[in-house]
């Protein structure tokens, strides 16, 4: 997993819409990027409209919020509609990013181990390092623990 104080890994992924969004668009700007594993499962819905809810506090700490899971854009765009999101989710299915970033990894559900994205929040600078890495976050209180990070820079 990429570390607090290294640059953050370029990467480029189709939006919602099926743009192509690269990291380094957002140079000049806080970037709170955060892997899920799912879209429309209860703890990833429950942590994107927490993120949505305090959109425009992020917006006032000049900070973009990027969400990554490998579901489809079509996934990303149902869930962004039904949720009303106002935040960038990006589609990775070939685990471009979330490899890169070190969050695919071995999980255990019920005695059964298998392959899954570990949600993961990077806080990344104005000159794409990363200020802060917050592993196994809680999707309740994921997006209030990096605004109060925020509000202390």
């Amino acid at each position: 997993m990429l570390q607090e104080g290294m640059q953050a890994l370029a990467f480029t992924l189709a939006d919602k819409d099926g743009k192509m969004v690269s990291l380094s668009d957002f140079l000049g700007k806080k970037v709170v990027l955060y892997f899920y594993p799912k879209d429309n499962t209860p703890g990833c819905t429950r942590q994107a409209c927490a993120f949505a809810s305090a959109y425009s506090e992020f917006e006032k700490k000049n900070a973009v919020v990027i969400g990554i899971s490998k579901d489809s854009v079509s996934s990303h765009e149902k869930f962004a509609e039904k949720y009303n999101l106002p935040f960038i989710l990006l589609s990775d299915p070939e685990l471009q990013a979330i490899q890169a970033y070190g969050v695919w990894q071995e999980k255990k559900l019920y005695g059964k181990t298998s392959m899954g994205v570990v949600r993961t929040t990077f806080l990344i600078d104005e000159h794409g390092k990363i200020m802060k890495v917050m592993p196994k976050v809680k999707p309740d209180t994921n997006a209030a623990e990096v605004l109060e990070i925020l509000r202390t820079m």
